[in-house]
């Protein structure tokens, strides 16, 4: 496949917007520098979820449907993969692999299903092996309900943790009166279960009468960013919020993060959610953005090949279209920097097992950052 180089600048620029807190020079920040962005895989339409293979090979999901095996420079459609229900922001959402995917196989995929007596769709997710480029074995692990015709907060982001757990998102379904406080209901919560699908017994809400078991936090709007610190082990989410208030969180067990009884957001229209942005007995987010940037995909960065970045957070923006730079003190974020300024929708970043930095634009495809000294 042909590939193209666009040059491209980091701009250093502190965003003065109300993210409430006060950006303390604490570290340092990383310097000016330059990078070439590659164009990897072109023709994309909305890349969102993004799996390396250990034979370097690449598998993307197009959210209208399609797994791509992107492998020797060409890219091969996946067969028989899951039905989904696409409509609004339903649609092949994530994918990720296996810890042990090398002597296991085992892929992970979330997406909008259909499946249930009930009209609409609500997120799925399931396993399954590429035998060629086929996937075969496939089981459902999870699948929430009831369904709805309504087509957002999918959530969807799938991420494990060191201990081999599995944690999935999936938004409050655009019925935020009741489903991300209630753990009677799916919807606006981060879930755990074992790689198999079964709960760990451990989880919160595992023996609690008609709650759904799965369910490690709730009180979320729509995570579409997750993470494992590389650093602590943590699992990170970032989530979309109304108009303003979008919030990185650090997962945490049986915790409560508030949606929608506390947000530093507005409905669309202006009027108010809340009158509170906190409350006894409910998280606070580590960041939260105002205006919203519309977070899509998320990495830390602890690779040598950037080392000013290392130790950092990577977000994408969908709304601003750039990919966002959070520079990070431990746990509070002490800076803010535009990466690849109207580039494009940014929907998902990643860093490969090679180092290097994946940024995946909508109606584009998957750049390479390659720093300028390399």
């Amino acid at each position: 496949m042909k590939k193209s180089i666009v040059l491209t600048h980091i701009f250093v620029v502190m965003l003065t917007v109300s993210c409430g807190q006060e950006a303390k020079n604490e570290i340092n920040t990383p310097s000016e520098t330059s990078f070439s962005a590659e164009l990897f895989i072109d023709n994309l339409q909305i890349p969102w979820g993004m799996a390396f293979l250990p034979d370097g090979s690449l598998l993307i999901t197009e959210k209208a449907g399609e797994l791509i095996h992107f492998k020797d420079g060409k890219k091969t459609l996946v067969s028989n993969v899951p039905e989904v229900y696409t409509r609004g922001q339903g649609g092949l959402l994530d994918i990720e692999t296996h810890p042990d995917y090398v002597n296991n196989g085992w892929l992970y995929l979330s997406y909008s299903s259909e499946e249930g007596d009930e009209k609409g769709g609500h997120t799925a997710i399931m396993r399954a092996k590429l035998n060629g480029n086929t996937l075969v074995e496939k089981q459902l692990l999870y699948k929430a309900s009831p369904n709805t015709t309504k087509g957002q907060h999918f959530g969807s982001r799938i991420e494990f943790d060191d201990e081999g757990y599995l944690y999935f998102s999936i938004g409050d379904r655009g019925n935020r009166a009741v489903n991300p406080q209630d753990i009677t209901r799916d919807g606006g919560k981060i879930y755990r279960i074992n790689a198999d699908g079964s709960i760990p017994q451990d989880n919160p809400f595992a023996n609690e009468t008609n709650a759904k078991e799965a369910i490690f936090s709730y009180g979320h709007r729509n995570p579409q960013g997750m993470m494992k610190n590389p650093y602590t082990g943590a699992i990170w989410v970032h989530e979309h919020g109304p108009k303003g208030g979008d919030e990185i969180n650090i997962i945490k067990k049986a915790a409560n993060f508030g949606w929608p009884v506390i947000t530093y957001g507005v409905n669309y229209s202006g009027t108010p959610i809340t009158d509170e942005t906190s409350r006894e007995g409910m998280e606070q987010p580590v960041h939260y953005w105002v205006p919203s940037i519309a977070p899509s995909g998320m990495t830390f960065v602890n690779s040598d090949k950037y080392p000013e970045w290392k130790g950092n957070l990577l977000v994408g923006s969908l709304s601003f279209q750039y990919l966002e730079l959070l520079v990070m003190n431990g746990e509070k974020v002490t800076d803010r920097q535009k990466l690849l300024d109207g580039f494009g929708r940014v929907r998902n970043v990643k860093q490969g097992p090679d180092g290097y930095i994946y940024v995946a634009v909508e109606g584009k495809g998957i750049y390479k950052l390659i720093p300028e000294n390399q």
